[in-house]
């Protein structure tokens, strides 16, 4: 069958290749329609249309020639459009094909979601032009000459500069607002305080002690409040300063703008982003959009949507706006290939809701203001949803039936040879790949780098039978902290804030585990590194995983609380395996994987179903009761000053059971893609073994300070601040117990032990303030 469609489809296209052919011999399979950027007279050319008028032609056109293939083609240039391309069932009919494609492959076509601007420039003070401009709606992006300019800001744009290319703890002071005259329509932008993603916030007014009145900040699922230092303020007039730098003052009825020196500025061409989507895609579960592929088309200059990305997505830390540059909501059969979405404010491509065998292909998405590609389906397929990460439900409320409750999610959908760069560049709590409420979906073969969280994430379990293969991933979690190149949390049913309770459900009801994660996810045959984080982080509960065959080229690879995971064959350089916090009975499995240094356990009582036949660079590396069975020394790698990590015969690593796996298959896989994707960062390999922590003996209790990125993920601290109590004795004071972080004692803030050890010699009654289960709590 898939032979007949295919050679259908090619003789479809080259019959449509040929104008005219197509419009004399209507039984012929193939239809061509032909768009350009003006209205025709139907009568010169029947089939001609502006782009406006093209969903209801094609609804003529389906209901007139329901069987054929109707191909859109569309001639070269740059189309700015009024509003949104929405394709419904009724443009589709299950029949029929319909193809988005150019006219001519020589000639790029642009489907833009900004508006043109005729604009007569005239100087106004300090390098500054000003020019007349009455529009309807406020815009948050504009572009010169086809690139993003800057809105004014503070601190300056700084491209070196790690955090929204320039931060600082003063972007709001009151003596900065002070400067201001008219701030209301401005944006504070701002890390979470955990590092885990960001804020945005519309100033609403000023406040009698100059402190700001905003509207905004719940653009992140995790409510903790805004970084202390990590913030900058934009689109305020009184800091408009530097070159490349704009304002629009909508009451006024003026933009302003600071050229570089080498713009002629009287001769650009200047676009302000208007639409937040471009093409829509919109059927449902019962009558899907079917059979449209939109094919070779670059899109560009969408609005951004960083204030209408309010959505929680369950108990991950995400929030969502459904929308993209591309939306399919309820689509069968649809495919995006060879497209490029380049400068775009919010979303790439969105896959909202139902969709079955969508594909995402061939595409090449950079600099986005939101994810590049997300599969996202309905809470209303969730039995038993909760929405933030400290709610629970008792276990009577509990819906016990396993797997979704509706068809509202998608499912068979692919991301195959995508190259996917500088995402997030406005909101930080994105993806490359995000997938959540959804099962089946295969990414593999992408190259994703640049970004400012995780490569890929998953957000929960639901519903797994992911297949994550053949990609490459770096460069990752460039502006935040605590994630992974590759991320995912659980948080599924049998999900409790409360640990001490979680542990008892799960051993009562072990079967609760797998409601949600029905299905394995497989992660295969990927090269990740991170390094602000974890290469690969499995985090939370995440549960019902089969890894091997990666490589992991720096940040090493950590299992949070979950369930059957089985990590195999796969190669960790200059770290390795974080197990945190783990359940008894978890079923993990490490084994046959080559290390680089001692495992970096916390808050491990239990070690899984078998930690064993791994490879260590010496056998001190080793720490019982694990690996009774692994060795250690050279693993006499191939080639690892060129990313080849494959041993040599004769590598003791293979008689633990570790298996070559091939080096050259990550990444994107057509050529075109290839030669401009960025080469991954190798590591320069070091021989680790990794010291062992300094505990001291407090009242009993053996304590330390924060010492790793590992210690304040485990705990779900923001800073090094506090003192892990490593073990507890009964009846240590306030009932302290193992695991808890004690972060003041009396009215004396701890940062670390020696705070401790100096407060407690003067007060040893003072009530004691602890993180326990990522929650403040005060002990009297």
């Amino acid at each position: 069958m898939r032979t007949v469609y295919l050679l259908s489809l090619l003789t479809g296209l080259l019959l449509s290749a040929r104008p005219g052919h197509a419009q004399k011999k209507n039984n012929d399979k193939t239809l061509s329609v032909y768009v350009s950027r003006q209205y025709v007279k139907q009568k010169a050319l029947p089939l001609h249309y502006a782009p406006e008028q093209l969903p209801e032609a094609l609804k003529t056109l389906r209901k007139k020639y329901p069987d054929k293939d109707i191909t859109v083609y569309f001639r070269g240039g740059t189309y700015y459009l009024q509003q949104p391309l929405v394709l419904t069932p009724e443009h589709t009919n299950g029949k029929g094909h319909t193809i988005f494609r150019p006219l001519d492959a020589a000639k790029t076509v642009t489907l833009s979601g900004g508006q043109p601007l005729q604009l007569a420039w005239e100087p106004w003070k300090d390098g500054i032009y000003k020019a007349a401009l009455d529009l309807p709606y406020d815009f948050d992006l504009l572009y010169i000459n086809d690139e993003q300019q800057i809105r004014a800001r503070y601190p300056n744009y700084d491209s070196s500069a790690r955090h929204y290319n320039g931060s600082a703890a003063d972007a709001i002071s009151p003596a900065r607002v002070k400067t201001w005259q008219h701030p209301q329509g401005g944006y504070v932008h701002a890390l979470h305080s955990g590092e885990w993603g960001g804020y945005h916030y519309r100033i609403t007014g000023v406040n009698p002690d100059y402190s700001l009145q905003m509207e905004g900040g719940y653009q992140n699922n995790r409510q903790m409040g805004m970084h202390d230092t990590h913030r900058f303020v934009e689109n305020i007039l009184e800091e408009l300063d530097a070159a490349k730098e704009w304002y629009y003052d909508r009451a006024g009825k003026t933009l302003y703008y600071k050229p570089s020196s080498t713009l002629q500025l009287k001769k650009a061409a200047v676009v302000a982003a208007h639409l937040p989507g471009i093409i829509e895609l919109k059927g449902s579960a019962e009558n899907p959009v079917q059979h449209i592929t939109v094919r070779d088309i670059r899109f560009a200059h969408t609005a951004p949507t960083f204030m209408d990305t309010r959505e929680p997505l369950l108990r991950s830390d995400w929030t969502i706006y459904r929308g993209g540059a591309v939306l399919l909501d309820g689509t069968r059969d649809c495919k995006i290939e060879g497209c490029t979405f380049s400068y775009n404010g919010g979303n790439a491509v969105f896959v909202s809701n139902y969709n079955r065998g969508a594909v995402i292909s061939g595409c090449h998405i950079h600099h986005a203001g939101g994810s590049g590609i997300s599969f996202v389906g309905n809470p209303d397929a969730v039995r038993s949803p909760l929405f933030e990460y400290n709610e629970s439900q008792p276990l009577a409320a509990i819906d016990t039936v396993p797997g979704p409750a509706t068809s509202h999610y998608p499912d068979s959908c692919i991301a195959y040879n995508n190259l996917i760069y500088r995402t997030g560049s406005i909101e930080k709590q994105t993806a490359g790949v995000q997938i959540s409420m959804a099962m089946e979906i295969t990414v593999s073969h992408n190259t994703i780098y640049d970004v400012p969280r995780a490569g890929i994430n998953i957000s929960e379990g639901t519903w797994g039978g992911h297949l994550i293969a053949y990609n490459d991933v770096f460069n990752t979690v460039l502006e935040t902290g605590d994630h992974g190149a590759f991320n995912s949390w659980g948080r599924d049913r049998y999900w409790h804030p409360n640990r001490r309770h979680m542990d008892s459900l799960v051993a009562a009801h072990p079967w609760l585990i797998r409601l949600d994660a029905v299905k394995t996810n497989v992660l295969r045959n990927n090269r990740f590194r991170c390094d602000h984080g974890w290469d690969i982080d499995l985090d939370d509960g995440s549960s019902n995983y089969h890894i091997y065959n990666n490589v992991c080229l720096n940040g090493g690879l950590k299992l949070r609380e979950g369930f059957y995971r089985t990590v195999e064959n796969n190669i960790i350089l200059n770290n390795s395996f974080h197990p945190h916090v783990w359940f008894a009975n978890s079923h993990d499995i490490f084994r046959h994987n080559i290390v680089t240094a001692t495992y970096k356990p916390i808050g491990i009582k239990y070690w899984g179903d078998e930690i064993d036949y791994n490879f260590f660079p010496e056998m001190s590396a080793i720490h019982p009761p694990t690996d009774k069975h692994s060795l250690a020394g050279d693993p006499m790698f191939t080639d690892p000053e060129r990313g080849n990590y494959q041993v040599k015969t004769g590598s003791a690593a293979l008689t633990t059971g570790f298996r070559n796996f091939s080096m050259h298959d990550f990444g994107v896989v057509s050529p075109a893609l290839q030669r401009i994707a960025k080469k991954a960062p190798l590591p320069v390999l070091q021989r680790q073994t990794g010291a062992a922590a300094t505990l001291i003996n407090w009242e009993g209790a053996q304590i330390k300070n924060i010492e790793t990125l590992g210690e304040r993920s485990a705990a779900g601290l923001t800073s090094n601040n506090g003192v892990y109590v490593i073990s507890a004795p009964p009846g240590l004071r306030h009932g302290i117990q193992s695991g808890d972080i004690i972060l003041q004692l009396g009215n004396k803030p701890i940062n670390n032990v020696a705070d401790l050890i100096k407060a407690s010699a003067t007060d040893k009654t003072g009530k004691v303030k602890v993180l326990r289960n990522q929650v403040g709590i005060v002990l009297e």
